[in-house]
């Protein structure tokens, strides 16, 4: 069988790096790998690679930035002329980002079944751009491989065919329950005992002056306290350039280059808090047990609230110093692992997929 995956972003990294390694233990056939190169800054793209053991990616479209209209076209063109050439009898696909949705329309047109690694999850909210992504690949999807039960739930209601939906639990904690141990020292320098480790990166929190301006603002009134660690995201970056944005030469508030998954991992372990916008660290922090305070007003992942360690803030900067308040007071919120987040999702899905394969060749 040829199985060809789909990257472009990230979080997509950490996704696809168990699901690889599992088919190639188990699965006999080809693997194809394409990076569409939606995220092309080597700190958020090419050293994750090095750092997660994947391959080179056999085919590397390079379609950089653009609007989310050019993006995916430029994705579904060229993706085209490779699905065309190889015709696998597979896709998979990851998370919700532009090369996703891309993907999966693509194949579909060509007739290739498609399977979606992270499927079901909603924030219902359709302003953003994720979250129309997430519903069109589970209306294309031939295989939807859930990592919470509300995944599941969210499908039906849809009208999916039960028989397309397979929870399997959390792909991201395979990567990040194998290669935790590896992740032992953080080479930041000069870290204090306790810190809040920021992530942000989000159109809605960093493309508004007003709001950008108010969160670091607040976060330099909480560096009073804690100290704040912040590696910073491209975008990022380049709207706190664009702004004029100013920040305390101090060691209580480090400014970072984007890190790795490893080196960001060593410092998420030993954090007192996460500050983030990131669906995949609130997933990450519920299962170390980290309380993780995050700066939206909805999230696709409702499990990381009524199970794990996750509070939502939306913009509300006054929430924001108080729960750092209350972590730091010691108040902190217990959370549980979720189910099926053990590490070892990617060996549930490749049984979906033998299974999948086998009603294939016996049709």
């Amino acid at each position: 069988m040829n199985i060809l995956h789909v990257v472009g972003a990230r979080p997509n990294f950490m996704k696809i790096t168990p699901v690889w390694r599992a088919i190639s233990n188990t699965i006999s056939g080809q693997q194809t790998l394409v990076h569409t190169g939606q995220h092309y800054d080597i700190n958020m793209s090419e050293v994750f690679f090095t750092h997660l053991g994947l391959p080179k990616p056999d085919y590397y479209l390079g379609v950089g930035s653009g609007t989310h209209a050019e993006q995916t076209a430029a994705i579904m063109i060229a993706l085209e002329k490779v699905l065309t050439e190889l015709n696998p009898d597979l896709v998979l696909v990851y998370g919700d980002v532009n090369s996703t949705i891309a993907a999966a329309l693509v194949s579909a047109k060509l007739m290739i079944p498609v399977g979606h690694v992270e499927a079901g999850l909603r924030s219902f909210d359709r302003s953003m751009p994720e979250e129309i992504n997430r519903l069109l690949t589970d209306q294309i999807a031939d295989l939807l491989f859930t990592p919470s039960k509300d995944g599941n739930e969210n499908l039906l209601r849809e009208g999916i065919d039960p028989r397309k939906i397979h929870f399997v639990g959390n792909v991201m904690i395979d990567t990040l329950v194998q290669l935790l141990p590896k992740a032992r020292n953080t080479k930041v320098k000069d870290l204090s005992d306790r810190y809040a480790l920021v992530t942000l990166h989000r159109p809605s929190n960093v493309d508004d002056l007003t709001l950008l301006k108010q969160i670091v603002s607040t976060l330099i009134e909480i560096s009073d306290d804690i100290q704040i660690v912040f590696p910073v995201h491209p975008r990022t970056r380049k709207r706190i350039t664009e702004f004029n944005i100013e920040f305390p030469g101090t060691n209580t508030f480090k400014l970072l280059e984007p890190l790795g998954y490893l080196d960001f991992i060593a410092l998420l372990k030993t954090a007192t808090v996460a500050i983030t916008d990131s669906g995949g660290i609130q997933e990450e922090t519920t299962y170390l047990g980290l309380p993780c305070l995050t700066v939206r007003k909805n999230t696709e992942r409702p499990i990381t609230i009524s199970l794990g360690t996750n509070t939502l803030i939306g913009k509300d900067m006054s929430l924001l110093k108080q729960e750092v308040g209350r972590v730091l007071s010691g108040d902190v919120k217990k959370g549980k692992i979720p189910p099926l987040w053990d590490g070892q999702t990617s060996e549930r899905i490749v049984n979906v997929l033998q299974r999948f394969f086998k009603n294939l060749t016996s049709n």
